[in-house]
């Protein structure tokens, strides 16, 4: 079977013949099997890598010398070609509002010029559809920005126009302004065509402009023929003859002759525009021009033009004009401008699109030489790999039979004839390895006894980490017991504190009461308010242990009494002000000891961190989303602002596992511990605050589960003494 083999190389020597068998490591120790090898390779040392290098560099010259300025011309011609056919889709939405919009805006101008009545007020069908081609304009999101601030000013215009005191001259100015800048597309399009995608580029921008222009005399001459005139007769002196002229008044006037000289002016320009159109257009394009603006109504439009526009200002003459007939006339002519226009830019448009489709048609011609181009190099690095895996195939098969070997000592070292480059390297390295393999067998005995004496001592080190685990599971079995017996003991603690601080509470307002004398009663009160600190402290140890002991109100309370009984619970409650709360927020029955618990706790750090001299300030809002936010604000130092964060994270990432930690750096402290406990049954959002004034501000958020409605029944008014501090409990 290795016959054949060898045969296939005849550059390799004849005495390589692999032997059958594996490569086992319990051959014997002889160890000078490479002493004798002769120096695998001949010749001088060589690099396989240099031959790769020669192959990559045939890829990259044939893709960066073939392809890449190519592919990127044609891409670069592509994109400007696809530019020119959004740009020219654009300008035709353009024109069309355009169009629209003149219309409008002569409908305005004869509006306004006619005083605004009633029965001549522009049309809102053609108000609407002007402003469904402005959204569908605006719509497109490769419009300018330019063009968007002047589609947004259209309505502005138009509202001016109609409830302005502007003159009919001024709206049509603010129209023509709009107008203009959708005409700018036009001559944006003529600059950037290419000479490839042929001539009369400007033509077209010209056309557009003579029909523009046209429009706006058509507009002009309309808006002046509607300036009111009054009728009266006029007797001659000398021979006594009566007879009838128009006469208006000196500011009608004006407004007629300021838009007849306007219509004057703008028939000029689209005289000069439609004759730079003829001189510049291609011939198709002026024979599409006059074969369409002609006939009766054009020759009539002509004539009305040249009799009305003869002169700066309207002869009385030129005031008895048929309106009507005129405005056909002239709309007659500049709709058939205005559709030779349509046929010309949408014949532009399609010839844009050719040309995209020729520049697409040659960037997918210029992609396929460069695969081609690309086939031949990867042809080329083959032919080059093959001159590499020949020589591999020597090492493999040769480095196979000793690895396969059952007895390595009677095999020779691989033999190699080929180049001295690094497969003769690998070849001295295997050959290397073969001899080292056998000095290793040597200590492959000595390690597999002292592998059987670690696999003993691992076994007992085994079994001593399992009796460690028994002990380790009994230690937290016991922690466990005794964790809870703990708790159970502040429990009972607790309960029996309370039970306590309630029956002296009770004596003392027994004593309170029947007490007379404004001293003692002064005292009494005192004792009273330290009694119920006393019992907040006590319920402070059923909170650390867990357990629940709230007191159930039957019906809503409202949230001022949650706000002063927190009060009476600390110590210095003469130092709290409450400000400004929601009048008519209640709590839930079953929450209103715990929040007033809550609040208690974070009144009691206020006064205990800020000046004795400083007061507490506790306010409330009501807050869009139906939750209340209560604040209680203090003036004190403050805190780092590391500090504040490691306790806002503490605060809102609270786990009731975890038991309570002693103050320090990252701890809450007893206070903040309760009040994170407290907020976590009922899900309140609880956040120290940095003030700019100084000191810290404790915002509490109360979820709208906890707020109910009002009850109907009165709260009843607050009848203790008045220097009695407030009472403890809800």
């Amino acid at each position: 079977m290795r016959a054949p083999v060898q045969k296939t190389r005849p550059r390799r020597s004849g005495k390589q013949t692999p032997s059958a068998g594996g490569t086992q490591p319990t051959s014997g120790a002889a160890t000078g099997t490479t002493g004798d090898a002769a120096p695998a390779g001949k010749g001088r040392p060589t690099h396989v890598r240099n031959r790769l290098i020669v192959a990559v560099a045939v890829v990259a010259a044939a893709i960066a010398g073939a392809g890449v300025p190519s592919i990127v011309t044609a891409s670069g011609q592509l994109h400007d070609s696809q530019e020119l056919v959004t740009l020219a889709e654009q300008t035709e939405n353009a024109l069309t509002l355009a169009h629209s919009l003149a219309d409008e805006r002569d409908e305005v101008t004869s509006y306004v010029a006619a005083g605004r009545p009633k029965s001549k007020a522009p049309s809102e069908q053609r108000s609407v559809r002007v402003d469904r081609q402005v959204e569908e304009l605006r719509a497109d999101p490769d419009a300018p920005a330019s063009l968007r601030d002047d589609l947004d000013a259209i309505a502005a215009v138009r509202r001016g126009a109609l409830t302005g005191k502007s003159s009919a001259l001024e709206a049509h100015t603010a129209y023509s302004a709009t107008i203009t800048e959708l005409h700018r597309l036009a001559e944006s399009l003529a600059e950037r065509m290419p000479p490839r995608a042929g001539a009369g580029a400007h033509a077209l921008a010209e056309l557009d402009s003579a029909v523009q222009q046209a429009a706006a005399a058509r507009g002009l001459l309309l808006a002046a023929l509607s300036v009111p005139t009054t009728t009266e007769t006029v007797v001659d002196p000398i021979t006594g003859i009566a007879s009838t002229q128009k006469t208006s008044s000196d500011a009608d006037a004006k407004q007629r002759a300021a838009l007849s000289a306007a219509a004057q002016q703008a028939r000029l320009r689209s005289d000069a525009a439609l004759a730079d159109f003829h001189d510049t257009a291609p011939k198709t394009a002026r024979t599409s021009y006059d074969s369409t603006v002609t006939g009766p109504d054009v020759d009539t439009a002509d004539r009305y033009l040249a009799a009305l526009t003869d002169q700066p200002a309207l002869s009385d003459r030129d005031l008895a004009t048929n309106t009507e007939r005129a405005e056909a006339a002239l709309s007659a002519r500049v709709d058939l401008m205005r559709g030779v226009e349509s046929a010309l830019y949408d014949r532009r448009t399609k010839a844009l699109e050719g040309l995209r489709d020729d520049d697409v048609t040659a960037l997918e011609i210029r992609i396929a030489i460069l695969g081609a181009l690309m086939l031949l190099a990867v042809g080329v690095a083959t032919g080059m790999a093959r001159s590499l895996t020949r020589p591999l195939a020597v090492l493999r098969l040769g480095s196979a039979r000793l690895a396969r070997a059952e007895d390595p000592m009677a095999q020779e070292p691989v033999k190699f004839t080929g180049r001295r480059d690094e497969f003769a390297q690998v070849v001295d390295s295997v050959n290397a390895l073969h001899a080292h393999a056998l000095a290793l067998h040597e200590r492959i005995t000595t390690l597999e006894s002292d592998r059987k004496h670690l696999v003993g001592q691992r076994q007992k080190m085994a079994d001593a980490r399992e009796s460690l685990r028994a002990e380790l599971a009994q230690s937290a079995t016991q922690l466990e017991r005794l964790r809870g017996s703990i708790g159970n003991t502040f429990v009972n603690l607790a309960l029996r504190t309370l039970g306590l601080v309630e029956r002296q509470l009770a004596v003392i307002e027994g004593l309170e009461e029947r007490e007379q004398d404004p001293e003692r009663l002064a005292t009494l009160f005192k004792l009273d308010h330290f009694a119920t600190v006393m019992r907040r402290h006590s319920e402070n140890l059923l909170v650390l242990a867990g357990t629940e002991h709230v007191q159930q109100h039957a019906g809503p309370v409202p949230l001022v009494d949650v706000v002063r009984a927190a009060v009476s619970e600390i110590e210095r409650y003469e130092r709290v002000r409450i400000a400004a709360l929601p009048p008519h927020a209640h709590v839930a029955g079953f929450a209103a000891d715990d929040l007033s618990h809550l609040l208690a706790e974070l009144m009691e750090n206020a006064t205990s961190f800020s000046p004795p001299d400083l007061p507490v300030e506790v306010s409330g809002w009501l807050l869009e989303s139906g939750e209340v936010m209560l604040s209680v604000q203090d003036e004190g130092i403050g805190m780092t602002g590391d500090r504040l964060t490691r306790l806002n994270a503490r605060l809102a990432d609270f786990d009731p596992e975890n038991t309570y930690d002693q103050e320090g750096d990252d701890g809450l402290g007893l206070g903040l511990y309760v009040v994170a406990r407290l907020a976590h049954r009922h899900g309140v959002r609880v956040q120290l605050r940095e003030q700019k004034q100084g000191g810290v501000a404790a915002v509490a958020v109360l979820p709208k589960g906890l707020l109910t409605a009002a009850p109907t029944a009165a709260v009843p008014s607050d009848t203790r003494h008045p220097d009695a501090p407030p009472t403890g409990g809800l």
